[in-house]
C-alpha cells in the first residue's frame, strides 16, 4: 500500500531579474535539489497608468500582449543567464498578470515553499526588506524564505 501520492515538493520562487531575486533562484534551486523537488519561477507584470491631459489614460488593448511578452522574455533570460542551460531540477516559468506581492501570495497555495529576494528593483536601497518580501513574509499560505543579495 503506497503511503501518500503527494506531488513533490514545489518551491516557488518571486523573480524581478534583480540581483536579490537571482540569488533567491540559486537558493530555491538547491532546496528543490535537496528535497527532490521542482522549482516554478514567477514572474509578475501590471499595465502601467499612462497620463495625458485628461488624466489617466489606459493603454491600447494590443499593448496588453506586448507587455506580457516582454515580462515573459525577461524572466527567461534572467532564468537561463542565472541557472544556465540545464538546471539539475526542473524549473517551469510563469509569467502572471498583477501586483507582485499579490501574484506571490496567491501562487504560495500551490506550494510548499515560497522563495524572494529581500529587495527588488523598486523602493529604497537602504531598506532592508522590501514591500513584496514583507507582504509575502506576513501573508504567503505557506513557509517564506527571504535571500539576501549575496547569500544566494
Amino acid at each position: 500500500m503506497a503511503e501518500q501520492d503527494e506531488a513533490p515538493d514545489r518551491v516557488v520562487v518571486g523573480v524581478d531579474g534583480s540581483d536579490a531575486s537571482r540569488h533567491a533562484l540559486r537558493w530555491a534551486v538547491r532546496q528543490a535539489r535537496l528535497t527532490g523537488g521542482d522549482v516554478r519561477v514567477i514572474g509578475a507584470w501590471v499595465m502601467p497608468a499612462y497620463h495625458g491631459a485628461l488624466g489617466w489614460l489606459p493603454p491600447e488593448s494590443s499593448d496588453e500582449a506586448a507587455l506580457e511578452g516582454r515580462a515573459r522574455e525577461e524572466l527567461t533570460a534572467a532564468v537561463q543567464d542565472t541557472l544556465g542551460p540545464r538546471p539539475p531540477v526542473e524549473v517551469r516559468t510563469e509569467v502572471r498578470y498583477g501586483a507582485p506581492a499579490g501574484v506571490l501570495v496567491d501562487v504560495s497555495r500551490e506550494a510548499s515553499l515560497l522563495v524572494v529576494g529581500s529587495r527588488g528593483r523598486g523602493g529604497f536601497a537602504g531598506l532592508l526588506l522590501g514591500s513584496v518580501a514583507q507582504h509575502c513574509v506576513q501573508h504567503a499560505a505557506c513557509p517564506v524564505v527571504v535571500v539576501r543579495a549575496g547569500e544566494g
